[in-house]
């Protein structure tokens, strides 16, 4: 159980320690609230594109894609989705928080820590990297849906002008809100870099699948061959992505906000680590066990831990600031989810261990 524990502090506690980082560098004046704005916008629109791009075009290469597993992650994810929806709505009056709420409880780490984790609790890393393929573009469409179903475009224009009105319960409101947030939605998905870069990566893998179903199972033209060059610049930018966004949100980290949204910390932390591994590793194994749908092997149990017990992912914060929801709570939740997950994956595998379903 003591390697157990090692790998949760591996696997966590590095996204810890560079957001440590750039809050010291900022509190130090090394870096200023500009290197900060423009870091957000480099990482949201250059890097994290390519690393949706390269993960996406790498884990979907020549893989057998067992469909029930893959079924039945995309069905959990949008579960949560609408019970979070329901959370959020709940949790606080304030628009610009409610999405960065619903964010935090469907959408994990699974992109930058998963296969590590998976692989650290001898688990099957090709299964991972399937629904990897599959999970990232689903969590970028629902993240960009999330961040902009309670702030329309002429919300984000009144903010700014600080002249929005208000109803009774003091929320803030615009006639049109109904009128144009389905056509702003679609807007969003569409021109989205992350989406952007989910796009490009499944129209590389469809070339490069349907050169192997023309040519017998050979593959002529590769990105990662015959432009080499280019794909290993595109890497170089996916490689910068992660650690490049955590200094980036230590910078604009404030343990002095934490007093005005406990509420909303504290219930979207608790969704994202606590409810959202219950729900989707629960359900997995009551109906592996108790039905005849399909049949769970023990392999699958270290990806779910990846993908519904890791902490927010770092780009949901990133993404936040940029669709002018609240950034601020956003990187609270990078930061106390990614704490609290040490204690909550560690307990997560032993009870595992206990029923048998893994074997680290």
């Amino acid at each position: 159980m003591l390697d157990v524990f090692i790998t949760s502090l591996n696997a966590v506690v590095p996204i810890v320690l560079l957001i440590l980082l750039g809050y010291l560098l900022r509190r130090f004046n090394f870096l200023n609230d500009n290197f900060v704005a423009l870091g957000n916008k480099f990482v949201f629109k250059i890097c994290l594109p390519c690393m949706l791009f390269v993960n996406i075009y790498d884990s979907m290469d020549s893989f057998n894609i067992d469909w029930t597993v893959v079924i039945y992650c995309v069905v959990i994810i949008c579960v949560i989705f609408c019970l979070g929806l329901l959370t959020a709505v709940l949790c606080t009056k304030q628009n610009r928080r409610k999405g960065v709420i619903l964010q935090c409880t469907f959408r994990s780490n699974f992109a930058i820590i998963g296969l590590v984790l998976v692989e650290r609790l001898g688990g099957d890393t090709a299964i991972a990297g399937i629904i990897s393929a599959f999970s990232i573009p689903v969590f970028n469409i629902l993240a960009v849906v999330a961040l902009s179903v309670f702030v329309t475009g002429e919300e984000e224009n009144r903010l700014a002008e600080g002249s929005l009105e208000a109803n009774a319960c003091g929320e803030e409101v615009h006639p049109a809100h109904k009128q144009h947030s389905a056509g702003k939605i679609l807007l969003n998905i569409v021109k989205n870099p992350l989406i952007i870069g989910v796009v490009l990566g499944l129209v590389f893998v469809g070339i490069r699948e349907l050169e192997r179903a023309v040519c017998g199972g050979e593959v002529p033209f590769r990105f990662d061959n015959q432009l080499r060059f280019l794909y290993e610049a595109v890497t170089d930018l996916k490689s910068i992505a992660s650690p490049l966004a955590l200094v980036v949100l230590g910078g604009q980290f404030k343990f002095s906000a934490v007093k005005g949204m406990t509420k909303e910390i504290v219930v979207a932390t608790a969704w994202r680590i606590v409810l959202a591994p219950v729900i989707g590793i629960g359900i997995a194994y009551l109906l592996s066990t108790y039905t005849d749908w399909f049949n769970m092997s023990n392999a699958v149990y270290p990806t779910l831990i990846a993908l519904f017990g890791t902490p927010v992912a770092v780009s949901s914060a990133i993404m936040a600031g940029q669709m002018n929801n609240d950034e601020q709570l956003a990187t609270q939740l990078v930061v106390w989810t990614s704490i609290g997950s040490v204690v909550t994956i560690f307990f997560t595998v032993f009870l595992l261990m206990a029923a048998g379903l893994l074997a680290v």
